[in-house]
């Protein structure tokens, strides 16, 4: 498991960024299998099954009353209101790195739930990304919006204690793993990994640096899903 860590964790979507020297030499390959955004279709999902989907992120304590966000044809667009302040929605390729070689793949959904400090203040990148990319813009062309809305503040600073939960069994976070395991997530003041014990042979936690949102995202695998059953996957 601690190899299969190292290697999907970049795409947890939220993102979702480790390996990036080996993404960027990929992303410059002829053979990457997804160098341009498909038909807007392909990202979309009936709205009930995307409720179904985004309440699987977290445990029914916690989704049931969480407010629920969808994919529309211009950005997200709230389908549920909440009354615990969380949010669950379910995440799109192009939240991935930018150098991510699935960055434009169709068939990724991330179903992720987060509390109330992610909603006001790493949620919004999210939505902002979305927008973006659903008006025509590259990824690179995002990367500098997003860059431009950050320096001037027009994006709202990480607040503490924003964290997530991503504990869907029908996820599918990239085609090297599928829906990967039961995991929590931290978004951190930007930090090494080494400054959380991550990555060593002994450690449970994953830690990524994101340089493009300016922080750190710390992963730890938990040993079920959000309907209860056990974590099983040897991959």
């Amino acid at each position: 498991m601690r190899r299969a860590c190292r290697t999907i964790a970049c795409t947890c979507l939220g993102l979702l960024v480790m390996l990036s020297a080996t993404a960027r030499s990929q992303t410059k390959s002829a053979n990457t299998p997804y160098p341009r955004m498909a038909p807007l279709n392909q990202y979309l999902m009936e709205r009930s099954a995307e409720i179904s989907l985004a309440r699987s992120a977290g445990p029914e304590s916690v989704s049931k009353d969480a407010g629920i966000m969808v994919l529309g044809r211009h950005g997200y667009e709230t389908a549920v209101q909440g009354k615990n302040g969380f949010v669950c929605v379910v995440e799109r390729s192009w939240t991935a790195g930018i150098d991510e070689p699935e960055f434009w793949n169709p068939k990724l959904r991330g179903p992720i739930c987060f509390n109330a400090p992610a909603v006001r203040s790493y949620l919004p990148l999210t939505i902002k990304k979305t927008e973006l990319v659903l008006a025509g813009q590259s990824k690179t062309e995002m990367a500098s919006s997003i860059k431009a809305a950050l320096d001037k503040k027009d994006l709202p600073a990480l607040e503490s204690g924003a964290m997530c939960y991503m504990l869907s069994k029908q996820g599918y976070l990239n085609d090297r793993a599928g829906h990967w395991h039961p995991h929590l997530m931290f978004f951190v003041p930007l930090s090494g990994p080494e400054a959380w014990g991550a990555g060593t042979s002994d450690s449970p936690i994953i830690a990524a640096k994101d340089e493009l949102d300016r922080l750190t995202i710390v992963m730890i695998p938990v040993g079920k899903w959000s309907d209860g059953t056990a974590d099983t996957d040897e991959h």
